[in-house]
């Protein structure tokens, strides 16, 4: 045995609103997919957590930019500022020599060959050597611990911040899809809207979040109900304080409209799955991944509505990232994964 390896492996979750790497089977780096910029000189100034916190608070001199939308590399600069950032950081927290890096990215299901191509392209330029891609939805079921390489159909919905990722999986390789751009970033930017015009209040981004978090709910009766969450902002008109008490009902009919698109989009998703693999979904039941799996019953609305089991993963946030994970150890075993 080497004392060292001239290769380090990571694996990479890139979402919309969180980046995950992992690491040793560890996750080293789980932080904001956003990058504080400075204005004249483009250069990096601090990146994920701490430029979070420069969000919303910045002067001319700094800019904030979330290098991904919809799923998507939208600021390719600042993806590969970001990308370089955060390995940066994994780097310095484990003090490892290393001349270059496989990694192992996860990409959504509907992205484009100019897509693949800018993650790649961002990976490479962030000193990855050896860059292998994966689709969500199959990260996802490899992290939720199902077997992707049976003869047997499996359903995964993967709700993200930029998009939706429904998936049947079956043989090892993805039999039918649906990628929708609602997710997440939809259901704040709802909550946003909401509040400016039945309240008459203006909240940021990460208010609404914050609103999201703690009374955000896809049904409006919810046996164990949060409490209210009050929400301080200026009112619109007179700039002057207000406080507003938010209930989880009130924020169930403001997302009822994205929360619909995403179940039109899982019904889609079924319509075209081939009989046989359909029998074995309704006997497996479906399984909810991504931050969106988190919204208070969304899992019982979708049963309900669809009428086959749904299940939420154990700690939705990350089985993407796991999945990931599993991917970079068994790189020779899976033939799905994208060079």
């Amino acid at each position: 045995m080497p004392l060292f390896s001239f290769t380090k492996e990571i694996a990479i979750d890139l979402g919309t609103a969180n980046t995950i790497i992992i690491h040793d089977d560890k996750i080293v780096i789980d932080e904001p997919s956003i990058v504080a910029l400075d204005t004249k000189t483009g250069k990096l100034i601090a990146v994920g957590t701490e430029a979070q916190q420069m969000q919303g608070k910045e002067h001319e001199g700094i800019r904030t930019v979330r290098p991904l939308r919809k799923g998507v590399i939208a600021d390719f600069n600042a993806a590969e500022l970001m990308i370089r950032g955060l390995v940066k950081k994994v780097k310095a927290k484990s003090s490892w020599f290393s001349p270059s890096l496989r990694m192992v990215v996860g990409i959504p299901s509907g992205s484009t060959e100019v897509e693949i191509r800018a993650v790649r392209d961002s990976s490479e330029h962030a000193d990855g050597r050896d860059v292998y891609m994966i689709y969500e939805p199959m990260a996802a079921a490899l992290g939720i611990g199902l077997d992707v390489l049976a003869a047997e159909g499996n359903m995964v919905v993967d709700i993200g911040g930029g998009s939706s990722e429904i998936a049947v999986i079956s043989l090892g390789g993805i039999v039918s899809n649906k990628s929708i751009q609602i997710a997440g970033d939809d259901l704040t930017e709802d909550i946003r809207e909401h509040m400016r015009r039945a309240h008459n209040i203006k909240v940021g981004e990460r208010t609404a979040e914050q609103i999201k978090m703690r009374v955000g709910s896809a049904l409006t009766e919810l046996d164990d109900a949060p409490d209210d969450f009050i929400v301080h902002g200026p009112n619109q008109m007179t700039s002057l304080p207000m406080e507003v008490p938010v209930s989880y009902q009130e924020i169930s009919h403001c997302i009822e409209k994205s929360i619909s698109k995403i179940e039109a989009a899982v019904l889609s998703a079924l319509e075209h799955t081939p009989p046989e693999l359909y029998a074995d979904i309704v006997k497996n039941g479906i399984w909810l991944a991504g931050g969106g799996a988190l919204l208070r019953g969304l899992d019982k609305r979708l049963q309900d509505k669809i009428g086959i089991e749904f299940h939420v993963a154990e700690d939705p946030l990350l089985a993407v990232a796991r999945g990931t994970g599993v991917a970079l150890k068994n790189i020779n075993k899976f033939k799905f994964l994208i060079r």
